[in-house]
């Protein structure tokens, strides 16, 4: 992969957050604002959670993206609440998942009845991204989640994959989704500079059962940081040069999983910029 595209997509990248307790602030505090900031939902940390930490973002500066998690949301009526509330916030982008609330606090059982009922709106959304799974979903067969990104095409503007750490499982993936005629382009999901013992702290700071569910999801992630020099994000992309770099595959950026480590993760960003030759924004506070 060329320089020039490896720090394009590192330029661009966007960083996926939990609405936790003054995670606002430390975004704020190591990110140039116009930086796109996704922030989960969970049954744990309330949708309430994820809006509120949304509109304070984009009222920062920043490009603030709800999750808005199918199975959270009561129904249409909720729903439009939901879409007056980031219209008055300035937000037109959001992301979609189906949720793991069992069972649905309402009529939408996955993404796909959330997003038509929203078309049905005509919802000022500009941006709209939907589930993608490199690896195995543990519920659900992969030729239900590739068929659930072809039901989703006409709605979406993005798929958005979740974690993998198998440059090889990526490109076979993206190559029979795309074999498919699926052609939403892919931000593609990574872990970025992440410590073991800080992704600790995180999962005991949203709730007992969502905890559970957080290190269960996680599991490889612990793993690989567990394991002797442990997950080197820059490497992981290398390895992933091909892919970037054939442009049927339609990678058209990444979506960094900070785990709330923004500064480490900010910092990491910015030190490959560097070594790339650019950079960009403020400087990175030293560590304290």
């Amino acid at each position: 992969m060329s320089q020039t595209a490896l720090r394009a997509l590192l330029a661009d990248a966007r960083y996926e957050i939990l609405p936790t307790a003054g995670i606002v602030d430390r975004v704020h505090e190591y990110v140039a604002p116009g930086r796109v900031i996704t922030v989960t939902a969970s049954t744990g940390l309330t949708l309430e959670a994820t809006l509120s930490t949304a509109e304070q973002l984009q009222a920062l500066g920043f490009n603030a993206v709800p999750h808005i998690a199918a199975r959270m949301v009561h129904g249409r009526t909720e729903l439009q609440e939901i879409v007056d509330r980031i219209t008055a916030a300035g937000i037109d982008r959001i992301f979609v998942p189906a949720g793991d609330a069992t069972p649905p606090a309402g009529g939408y059982a996955g993404a796909f009845d959330l997003i038509t009922d929203l078309a049905s709106m005509a919802a000022p959304i500009k941006h709209l991204g939907v589930s993608a799974y490199p690896e195995t979903h543990p519920l659900i067969a992969d030729d239900i989640t590739v068929q659930a990104m072809w039901d989703k095409r006409d709605y979406a503007t993005h798929l958005v994959s979740n974690l993998c750490f198998d440059p090889g499982i990526i490109a076979a993936w993206l190559a029979r989704v795309r074999a498919r005629g699926i052609e939403l382009p892919l931000i593609l999901g990574i872990a970025g500079k992440v410590e073991l013992a800080k992704l600790a702290r995180i999962a005991t700071k949203i709730g007992v059962g969502e905890s559970t569910r957080f290190l269960r999801k996680n599991t490889s992630t612990f793993t690989r940081m567990a394991r002797p020099g442990g997950y080197n994000p820059r490497k992981f992309l290398d390895r992933l040069a091909p892919v970037f770099d054939d442009p049927t595959m339609g990678v058209a950026g990444l979506h960094i999983y900070t785990f709330n480590q923004i500064k480490d993760t900010e910092s990491w960003r910015r030190k490959q910029l560097t070594q790339l030759g650019n950079i960009d924004g403020a400087t990175v506070p030293a560590d304290s």
